[in-house]
C-alpha cells in the first residue's frame, strides 16, 4: 500500500532524520574520546568487559579503542552528509537502506556502550525512526503509508507518553504551576528563559495547560482523516517551537517536530511543485515494511503496557535494539536549581584566604554575570551529567572523581569539554567542589548589575583533593 501524497513529508523527514545523525555524530566526534574512550571517565573497554554483548551490542565489543570511535564517529558524519543530499535514495531503494542502516547500526554501538552519558530519551528516538527509515525506499518510488503510521505511531507513544508521566508525577502538573519553576531549573537555560521566567503567573499557568492538550488529547488526532491529522501535526509542531526558544533539550524537540511532518500530506504543500513521476514500489520492499509493521506492533506490546501502569517509567527501551522504546520527559520538577561549582589553587597548602579558580563549563550555569546560551540540537553531555549530579552525592556518580583526576591532571581532552581552562601554565594543586543555589535575577537585579543568576552558597560537594606524590 502506498500513498503518493506524502511525498513530500516523506522528503522533510529523511533530510531531518539525517540533520539530527549529523548533529548527534558531530557531538560523538567532539565528546566521545574525553568522556568514553580508553582513558576517558568510563571507559568503554571497562564496560564491553563486564556487560555481554547480547546485553548491549556494540559494534566496539570487537575493538574499543579511541582509533575505532573516531573512525566510527567520522564514518557517521560522512553518511548524514550522504542522506542529507538525497543522492543514494534517488538511486535505489537497496542504496538507501544500506546508507540508513549503516547510519543505525554506528549509533547504536555508540549508544549502547555509552552507559549514563547516552541514557537519554533522544537517543532512542533517534534510533527508532533511524531502523524505520532504514525501509524507506526510493525517492522515485511513493512512500509506504504502512511506514507512515508507524512514524506516527511512534509520535503518539512519544507525545502521550510525555502527557501521561507528567499527569501522574509530580503535582505541580495538576494545580498547573510546573512553569512557576520550568524554566529556571531546566537542565541547561537558553537565552530566553530568564525572560519566560518572568511571564505573568497565569500565563505561565496556560501554559500547562496548553502542555496536557498537546500530549494528552492531540497525539489521538495523528491517526484522523485528513486535514485533522495535519492539523494535529502542526499543533504539535508549535508546541515544540515553544520549547525550542525556552530552553535546551538536546535535539528531542527537534526530532519530535521532524517526525510530526509525517502527518502532513500534499494539501500542506500545495504551494510546492508537482510530486515527480514516480515508479511502482518494489514487492520486496512491501513485504519487508509489511514484517516490520508486525514486528513494530509485537514490539509495542511492553510500551503500552507500560503507558498503560500506574508505575509508568520514562525512556526506556525494552530491547538491546532501541527499536520500539518508552518516552517521556520530566515527569516531576525541581522547585530549585542547584549547581556544582568546581575550583582549583595552584598553592602548595589550601588556607581561609587562598584564592580559588573556577572552571566554567560550556552550557549549564556557572559565572552569574554569563547569559545563558543556545546549544540545542547540540548536546553537551557533562554539562547535563553535572546538573544530575547536583541532585544528589558525589558518591553516586561513578565518574566524578574521574573527573576531578583528570582536572588535577591537566588532561587536555578533558578540559576540551569544558569552557576554558583556568590554569593554562600548569595544572593546579588543588581542587575542590562547592554546591550553590542559583536563582534568576529580578529585573531590578538584572538592570542594576548585569547579571542574570543570583548564587548562595550552601555546602561543600567534594572535599580539597590533590594528587598522590
Amino acid at each position: 500500500m502506498s500513498d503518493e501524497p506524502y511525498w513530500y513529508s516523506r522528503f522533510v523527514f529523511e533530510r531531518g532524520l539525517s540533520l539530527i545523525y549529523l548533529v548527534a555524530f558531530i557531538a560523538v566526534v567532539n565528546q566521545f574520546i574525553p568522556l568514553l574512550g580508553e582513558r576517558g571517565l568510563l571507559p568503554v573497554p571497562r564496560f564491553t568487559e563486564a556487560v555481554p554483548f547480547r546485553v548491549s551490542p556494540s559494534l566496539f565489543y570487537f575493538h574499543p579503542t579511541d582509533v575505532a570511535f573516531r573512525v566510527a564517529g567520522w564514518l557517521g558524519i560522512l553518511l548524514s552528509i550522504v542522506a542529507l543530499t538525497g543522492i543514494v535514495q534517488h538511486r535505489s531503494a537497496l542504496a538507501g537502506a544500506a546508507v540508513w542502516a549503516l547510519l543505525w547500526a554506528l549509533y547504536l554501538s555508540f549508544v549502547n556502550v555509552g552507559q549514563t552519558f547516552y541514557g537519554f530519551g533522544w537517543e532512542s528516538l533517534l534510533l527508532e525512526l533511524g531502523f524505520f527509515t532504514i525501509f524507506a525506499g526510493a525517492s522515485t518510488t511513493p512512500p509506504s503509508l504502512i511506514l507512515n503510521w508507524i512514524y506516527r505511531w511512534t509520535l503518539f507513544r512519544l507525545m502521550f507518553g510525555a502527557g501521561l508521566i507528567k499527569l501522574r508525577g509530580d503535582q505541580c502538573w495538576r494545580d498547573l504551576t510546573c512553569l512557576d519553576y520550568y524554566f529556571e531549573t531546566q537542565p541547561i537555560p537558553n537565552p530566553l528563559s530568564w525572560s519566560f521566567h518572568w511571564l505573568p503567573r497565569p500565563v505561565l499557568h496556560g501554559g500547562v495547560a496548553f502542555n496536557h492538550f498537546a500530549e494528552l488529547i492531540v497525539p489521538f488526532g495523528y491517526f484522523l482523516p485528513q486535514p485533522f491529522a495535519g492539523i494535529a501535526g502542526l499543533i504539535t509542531i508549535v508546541f515544540q517551537l515553544t520549547l525550542i526558544v525556552s530552553g535546551n533539550l538536546s535535539w528531542l524537540n527537534w526530532l519530535t517536530i521532524v517526525v510530526a511532518f509525517t502527518t502532513l500530506d500534499q494539501r500542506f504543500f500545495a504551494w510546492l511543485p508537482a510530486v515527480p513521476a514516480l515508479h511502482p514500489m518494489p514487492v520486496v520492499q512491501r513485504w519487508a515494511i509489511a514484517a516490520l509493521a508486525a514486528l513494530a506492533a509485537v514490539l509495542s506490546i511492553s510500551p503500552v503496557v507500560n503507558m498503560l501502569s500506574p508505575n509508568q517509567v520514562m525512556n526506556t527501551s525494552f530491547n538491546p535494539l532501541q527499536i520500539v522504546n518508552t518516552y517521556g520527559a520530566f515527569g516531576s520538577i525541581t522547585r530549585e536549581r542547584y549547581e556544582i561549582v568546581i575550583e582549583g589553587t595552584t598553592e602548595d597548602a589550601p588556607t581561609d584566604k587562598t584564592t580559588w579558580r573556577e572552571y566554567e563549563f560550556k552550557g549549564k550555569p556557572g559565572d552569574p554575570a554569563r547569559k545563558p546560551i543556545q546549544i540545542a540540537p547540540y548536546h553537551l553531555r557533562l554539562d547535563w551529567l553535572m546538573w544530575f549530579a547536583a541532585m544528589g552525592p558525589a558518591s553516586d556518580q561513578g565518574w566524578f572523581s574521574t573527573l576531578i583526576a583528570k582536572l588535577l591532571q591537566g588532561d587536555k581532552a578533558t578540559i576540551g569539554l569544558l569552557a576554558a581552562d583556568p590554569f593554562p601554565d600548569r595544572p593546579p594543586r588543588w581542587i575542590r567542589a562547592r554546591l550553590y543555589r542559583y536563582t534568576f535575577t529580578t529585573r531590578e537585579e538584572h538592570e542594576q548589575s548585569g547579571r542574570w543568576w543570583n548564587r548562595t552558597f550552601v555546602s561543600d560537594y567534594f572535599p580539597a583533593v590533590q594528587l598522590r606524590r
